[in-house]
């Protein structure tokens, strides 16, 4: 029986996700809405791959660009969770970002 994977904003609570909590003062996530990254280790749009996306919040804070964030996120107790989940299939942050920043 396979558990269902959890996105980050059902994790780390922040109210960010569409029809959150912090919506309304803190803008909604752009991990939540990244919909090139859907269905990524089995998560919703950048669920489950924010530490690829700018402008998503660690620490009470929204944070900057891919390069800025990356190593707080490699140290990150989701990041490893989902490392740890995926296991062989996890996708690397270069394929990720390849996809993120495509025009299609």
């Amino acid at each position: 029986m396979s558990r269902k994977k959890v996105n980050c904003w059902e994790v780390k609570k922040c109210g960010r996700e569409p029809g959150g909590t912090h919506v309304h003062d803190k803008g909604e996530c752009p991990a939540a809405t990244a919909g090139k990254l859907d269905g990524v280790h089995g998560g919703t749009n950048a669920g489950r791959a924010c530490w690829v996306v700018a402008g998503t919040m660690c620490h009470g804070k929204i944070q900057g660009t891919f390069a800025r964030k990356y190593d707080d996120c490699k140290v990150c107790d989701f990041y490893k969770k989902v490392q740890k989940e995926e296991r062989l299939n996890f996708v690397f942050a270069t394929v990720l970002l390849g996809r993120l920043n495509s025009p299609k």
